[in-house]
């Protein structure tokens, strides 16, 4: 069955088109997150006896936790971005985004409660992640494992609901895909890896502490 490619919400009373363009939009955050993932990298670098694959869960945890606490806050927090005409621009990312999705201009409650909790408490959690790593902490695989699997229930509540209410928010094909689609599957994917790679661990520790034990006695 074709997608009907009609969305709901973009025809909002006092809804201001965006004032900068998406090649500017995407550049700015593609610019900000490599300077993210940069700084991350040297400082991570300077950290005694940590892994390249710690290094990037460092990146990762930092990038992905900015985002949650900065566009997801201010998401959360500004009900009406929409409106805005001064080029602002966190206002101008979720005015773009919402041509994937209008339920962001529209503010739908199930939206706004998920991105809400995500910049609250996974935004947070995941800058802990990076500290807990960096110094070894014995939390550090349980902490990545509870908010990767937080970060994949928030998806997955994200596109049922979206699915159960017609899957009719997009403004174009090319939007649908970009952003409802290309945007949201980093945080399936790389959180299921770091599930399954924390769970491992996890589930690895009593054996090594019996070993441990073993070699004791």
């Amino acid at each position: 069955m074709s997608h009907p490619y009609v969305p709901r919400d973009l025809n909002l009373v006092d809804y201001a088109p965006n004032l900068l363009s998406q090649s500017t939009i995407l550049a700015a955050y593609g610019l900000a997150s490599l300077f993210v993932v940069s700084l991350i990298r040297v400082i991570s670098g300077k950290v005694p006896k940590i892994s390249k694959t710690d290094r990037w869960l460092m990146c990762w945890w930092a990038f992905t936790g900015l985002t949650h606490i900065i566009l997801e806050g201010y998401f959360a927090f500004s009900p009406e971005f929409y409106k805005d005409k001064s080029g602002f621009y966190l206002a101008e990312v979720w005015k773009e985004y919402s041509k994937g999705d209008s339920r962001y201009a529209a503010r739908d409650a199930g939206v706004v409660a998920v991105e809400g909790i995500t910049a609250v408490l996974e935004g947070p959690a995941s800058l802990l992640s990076v500290y807990a790593i960096a110094t070894g902490k014995s939390y550090s695989y349980i902490l990545q494992f509870a908010i990767s699997l937080g970060q994949l229930y928030g998806t997955a509540v994200y596109f049922m609901t979206s699915y159960l209410e017609g899957d009719n928010f997009a403004a174009s094909p090319y939007y649908y895909n970009l952003y409802y689609i290309g945007a949201n599957a980093s945080w399936v994917v790389i959180p299921s890896l770091i599930a399954i790679r924390c769970w491992k661990k996890i589930c690895a520790a009593p054996q090594l502490q019996g070993q441990k034990k073993n070699k004791v006695r």
